[in-house]
Parts: structure tokens; sequence; C-alpha cells
């Protein structure tokens, strides 16, 4: 799994810090993989924490084949920057059983764009 993220200055306020993420999932497994959900823990720089949970990713719920990428992107508000973002996908094989797979805590910071692998 890839994730870039970076800050949209053109899109902020004072009060609201708007940073855009991309992330890249590879199946490295030798089955398939329906991504049906999300679950997203995210802290502001004053702690407060908003939890995002919701079917699929930006209304797709990717078939993803063995080898095979699904890439999308999006984007998240904070009202306080820096802050942190992490949680998991809940996918699901051909016959019906779920996995999380965990996505590692990752910093929204109006510093720069960064890439995590």
């Amino acid at each position: 799994m890839q994730v870039e993220v970076r800050h949209l200055p053109e899109h902020s306020a004072a009060q609201r810090q708007v940073f855009g993420y991309v992330i890249t999932i590879h199946n490295r497994s030798g089955d398939t993989w329906q991504l049906v959900a999300r679950h997203w823990d995210i802290q502001d720089a004053r702690g407060r924490v908003i939890t995002v949970d919701g079917e699929g990713v930006v209304g797709e719920q990717p078939i993803l084949a063995p080898g095979a990428r699904y890439t999308y992107d999006s984007f998240v508000t904070l009202d306080a920057a820096p802050g942190v973002m992490g949680g998991h996908y809940v996918m699901r094989d051909a016959w019906g059983k779920a996995a999380q797979v965990p996505v590692p805590p990752f910093r929204l910071d109006a510093g720069g764009e960064r890439v995590l692998n």
C-alpha cells in the first residue's frame, strides 16, 4: 500500500485545513479480494478524534485480482493541523470470507507533500 498526502492551502482556512490523499492498494495475495468497507480514525492537533466508517471507497467497491492495483484519491479536513489518520479496509474473498487490512497511520501536515510506502 502506498499513501501520498498533500496539503491543499487553496481550499483551507484558519480553522479548516484540507488535505488530499492518494492511496494505492496492491493485492499481493494469490486470491481475488473485494474492498467492501473502510474505517478511519482521524485525529487533529487538539487531540479530537473523528471515526469514519463506510462502504467501499469513493463510492466504489473495487475487486482486485491477484497482482492487481487500485488507486483512488480523496480528502479530509481538520480543525487544527497537524493530524494523523489511519484505520483499515474490510476485504471479502470469493467465498465471502472477510479480512481486515490495516492502513498504518499517516501524518496530515501542512509542511509539504509526503509519500509513505
